[in-house]
């Protein structure tokens, strides 16, 4: 193989070099500056603001709590039953609620609630909360995520757009002053 005058065999190579690493550079840089930008370049769909049915206020008796499912308003075609997802509501006295998210705030597993001894358990680590979803023992080192909710014409509506995240939580520290 022969190279025109004044070209080496080293700098065809070098130039070679170059061109792939720049051709795989630009590969990478695609979804890297699309990532960057699609804060900007995408649109929230409309479910995340939106305000869900969970049932009447029937439903949930007061002082109890119970399961309920609702649909993820923000859904694709394919993704079938994983769209239902379940939250545990507790009724406080009539007129105030607590929309519990089922997830442990460990790792996620989902918590369940024990009448007789008004605690959610989570199964995985041993994280327990109170009634209240403040955390009780174990791992998880804060409360359950707690959903908004509003009541509207007799039924319990909650905003589960976004899973709720400690920033949202209801039963987090607001505020802290130093002391007088």
């Amino acid at each position: 193989m022969s190279f025109p005058a004044g070209v080496t065999r080293r700098d065809f190579f070098v130039k070679i070099g170059i061109f792939l690493n720049g051709f795989v550079g630009v590969i990478l840089a695609v979804p890297i500056v699309r990532y960057l930008l699609s804060p900007v370049a995408r649109e929230r769909k409309a479910g995340y603001e939106s305000w869900i049915p969970l049932g009447n206020l029937e439903q949930f008796p007061s002082g109890e709590t119970r399961l309920a499912t609702y649909r993820n308003p923000v859904v694709n075609t394919w993704d079938g039953d994983t769209a239902d997802i379940a939250c545990w509501v507790r009724n406080v006295d009539g007129q105030t609620f607590q929309v519990f998210a089922i997830n442990c705030a460990h790792l996620g597993c989902p918590v369940r609630w024990f009448p007789q001894s008004s605690l959610f358990m989570c199964p995985c680590h041993g994280g327990a909360y109170y009634q209240d979803g403040s955390r009780a023992s174990g791992p998880p080192e804060r409360g359950l995520f707690e959903y908004h909710y509003r009541i509207e014409s007799g039924k319990l509506l909650i905003k589960a757009g976004e899973m709720p995240t400690p920033g949202q939580a209801s039963n987090i520290v607001r505020e802290i002053r130093p002391c007088a």
